[in-house]
């Protein structure tokens, strides 16, 4: 069911929801958190996509902030506030509501989303462009328990990058980290298998990549040696190389969703190492919700060594 409102306020967005979920014969609200995604017009249907299907694992309340600016510095857009509100079959297994915001509106989302958040439910805010440069003092930010940015979004993702190491507040994240577990599990469980110390580490990527970065300064915090960036054609991570004793632990994928494994004295194995799709980057950073320790050894590399 969906229901459009014009010039409307967030107390009659309320009222649409619980209408809708009666018309459909669900009037209990059995969502476990709310989604708050801050995009423009133009990112808005990807970012709605990928959270709908996020919420088949993670049911939630998802509240679209779209804000829009006068196309010239002279013209003015009168205040106002338009909604489409879903709910039942138009908004997965939760609720969503686009809230296009004009005007003097724009400037005070965070009073219009409060009202509309599930109470004694999680907050969580997904900025998938144009993410502020300290996400944990945004107003909307603020209100949340997990803030997710996405490097990959910006035009210089490197200079960001450096910016959300000085900004880094617990309860961040981005999806650049997060598009490294498959291989930070993989190398993990290669150590575990190999058993000897690492002497050395490469990391094969394209350039000025910040998945690529992350993984390096981890791995350079977690194993106390220098990492050596190497450039590559890519897409993205290509290989990762640690040198011991024994010979060298290799994972490498040089296009593809299988990358290959080489243990000192053991044959190649081939191993699943997939570019997954934003709605599940999404659905497992909503698995959960306190602070990623992880992502903040890797942002700050060897300075958070011993941190964990």
């Amino acid at each position: 069911m969906k229901t459009d409102l014009t010039n409307t306020t967030a107390g009659a967005i309320e009222r649409a929801l619980v209408r809708g979920r009666r018309a459909i014969g669900t009037p209990a609200v059995g969502m476990v958190l709310t989604m708050v995604i801050v995009t423009d017009e133009e990112n808005a249907y990807d970012a709605v996509k990928a959270a709908e299907e996020a919420s088949q694992e993670h049911p939630s309340r998802t509240l679209v902030v779209i804000k829009r600016h006068p196309r010239a510095a002279h013209e003015r857009i009168l205040p106002r506030l338009d909604a489409e509100v879903r709910v039942g079959s138009e908004a997965g297994t939760g609720e969503t509501v686009v809230l296009r915001m004009y005007g003097e509106v724009s400037e005070h989302a965070d009073s219009v989303v409060l009202p509309l958040l599930l109470p004694d439910a999680p907050v969580v805010v997904w900025w998938p462009v144009d993410a502020p440069e300290n996400p944990a003092k945004d107003p909307l930010g603020a209100l949340a328990q997990r803030r997710i940015t996405d490097l990959y979004a910006g035009e210089d993702p490197m200079a960001t990058l450096q910016t959300r190491v000085r900004s880094y507040t617990p309860g961040d994240t981005d999806l650049a980290w997060t598009r490294l577990t498959l291989w930070r599990s993989m190398l993990a469980a290669a150590l575990d298998q190999a058993r000897v110390p690492v002497t050395s580490a490469v990391v094969e990527a394209e350039g000025d990549n910040p998945a690529a970065e992350l993984l390096a300064r981890w791995l350079e915090a977690r194993l106390g040696v220098t990492v050596v960036r190497v450039a590559s054609a890519g897409p993205v991570v290509t290989a990762v190389r640690l040198g011991t004793a024994g010979g060298e632990i290799v994972i490498d994928r040089p296009e593809g969703p299988l990358a290959t494994l080489s243990l000192p004295g053991q044959p190649p194995r081939s191993l699943a190492l997939k570019v997954r799709s934003t709605s599940e980057l999404i659905a497992e950073e909503l698995r959960r919700l306190d602070a990623d320790e992880m992502y903040a050894i890797a942002l700050h590399g060897y300075g958070s060594r011993g941190t964990n």
